[in-house]
Formats: structure tokens, C-alpha cells, sequence
């Protein structure tokens, strides 16, 4: 294993379980010190403990990214708790689905702009005020194939929500790049996660159904998505500005 982030301060949001949790552990086990974001505190200690029975630091602050206040203070315990803040990938983000345009609930779609739009906002302010106020950082967003790269019917509000997010990613890095503050987003699609799940579907099914749906014949495996994640916070990506980087097995290409 390589040790790209070593001594590092890297904060993941949503890292309490799915992609978040792969993405955090996969940082700590390139030396980062990784602070685990989310609402629920039981799971991110879930995480803290499997990153340091690995050799790994980390420590978990919950935080709600709707809300512009406790993202702020978040941006600031990670400072506190490991001097700085070098990287932050924020992954935090809802599905909600199985509505047309004409009969999405609104209450839904006020829920995916307050976390998955919204909430991307909140973060990407608070940390590049820290950013650019001592010497840049790289911050990666979690966008989809869904939205910005392909559309599919009954998926409606995530699928706006997602474009919101890959666009509000490049118009930020070319805002902040001369701050020093590297911006790019990943897109997964199918992956890893339970968010791939049909309702009622299993895992068992879900693999039936991709061999079908997917040009590469599988999901993504949650280690493949947090590798794309760290290939552009590395410094190996330091001409990548404002990318979005689809990792979907081709369903997008």
C-alpha cells in the first residue's frame, strides 16, 4: 500500500456506512487522519474503530450538512481535533425515487436540495474558507451517473439533484483554483451500496439485473469508487480541475 496522504487531515462526509465508510477507510490506510461526518454518531464509530484496528487515526464529529452552522463548526472540530484540514470529500447525500416530474412529493424534493445540493454547498463553503486561508487543499464532491451523465424515467429529483451537484463542482473549481483549492467531483453508478438496491431487490438479484444492465456486467465495488476518490486528491491529479470522473462499468459512455 502506498502512503499517499500520509500525515494528511482528510474529512469524509456520510461516512458512517456505504461509500463514505470505503472512502474513509481507504484515506487512513494511505496514512491520512480522517474525521467520519455524519448525522448519526453510532455509525461513524463503527468506522473510526475499523479504520484504528487497522493501524489507522481517525475520530468521528457528527454534523448535519443542511445546515450551514453545524458544517462551519464541523470544518472547525476537524481543525481542532487534527490541526488542519488537507482534503474533504463530501459524500453525504439521500435517494429519494419512484415519482415522475409532475408527481414528485415536494417534501422529498425539498429533502435532496437541502442535503444533496444545498448541503454540498455548505460544506464546500466552510472548507474552502479554511482552505484558502492556509496554503489550498483538494476537495472531491460525490455526484452520480445519475443526472449529470444519464437519465433514466421515475428517478427524477435525485437525477436533478445529482446534475446540480456535478455542475455546482465545476463552476467552483474554476472560482477557487487560483485560491489554490483543487475541486472535482466523482460520479459512481451502480456501486457497492445499498443505494443501488431496488426496494425489495437483493444483492442476489441486483447482480442478475446489472449482468444485463451494465456493459461491464457488475456493480462497482465501493474500493474502486473511493480509488477514483483518492486518484483526485492526490497530487498525482494536480491538473485535474473542475472533472467529473464517471465510474459506471460504461453505462454512461
Amino acid at each position: 500500500m502506498s502512503a499517499r496522504f500520509t500525515d494528511r487531515v482528510v474529512l469524509v462526509t456520510g461516512a458512517g456506512t456505504g461509500l463514505g465508510r470505503a472512502i474513509a477507510l481507504a484515506f487512513a490506510a494511505e496514512g491520512a487522519k480522517v474525521v467520519a461526518a455524519g448525522r448519526t454518531a453510532e455509525p461513524l464509530d463503527t468506522t473510526v474503530a475499523l479504520i484504528e484496528a487497522a493501524g489507522g487515526t481517525a475520530a468521528a464529529v457528527t454534523a448535519d450538512v443542511a445546515d450551514a452552522g453545524s458544517t462551519r463548526e464541523l470544518v472547525r472540530r476537524t481543525v481542532e481535533v487534527f490541526g488542519g484540514l488537507d482534503v474533504a470529500v463530501n459524500n453525504a447525500g439521500v435517494f429519494r425515487g419512484g415519482h415522475s416530474a409532475a408527481d414528485f412529493p415536494l417534501d422529498d424534493w425539498r429533502t435532496l436540495l437541502d442535503i444533496n445540493v444545498t448541503g454540498v454547498l455548505h460544506a464546500l463553503q466552510a472548507e474552502v474558507a479554511h482552505m484558502r486561508a492556509h496554503g489550498g487543499g483538494a476537495i472531491v464532491n460525490i455526484a452520480s451517473n445519475l443526472g449529470p451523465h444519464v437519465r433514466i424515467p421515475g428517478v427524477f429529483g435525485y437525477q436533478v439533484s445529482k446534475a446540480a451537484v456535478s455542475a455546482m463542482t465545476r463552476a467552483a473549481a474554476l472560482d477557487h483554483i487560483a485560491d489554490g483549492v483543487r475541486i472535482n467531483a466523482v460520479s459512481p453508478g451502480a456501486s457497492e451500496s445499498t443505494m443501488s438496491l431496488l426496494p425489495g431487490e437483493t444483492e442476489a438479484e441486483r447482480e442478475v439485473r446489472m449482468k444485463e444492465q451494465s456493459p461491464l456486467g457488475r456493480i462497482s465495488s465501493a474500493a474502486e469508487v473511493a480509488a477514483a476518490v483518492l486518484y483526485l486528491a492526490s497530487d498525482a491529479a494536480g491538473s485535474a480541475v473542475g472533472t467529473d470522473l464517471v465510474i459506471d462499468g460504461g453505462v454512461s459512455a
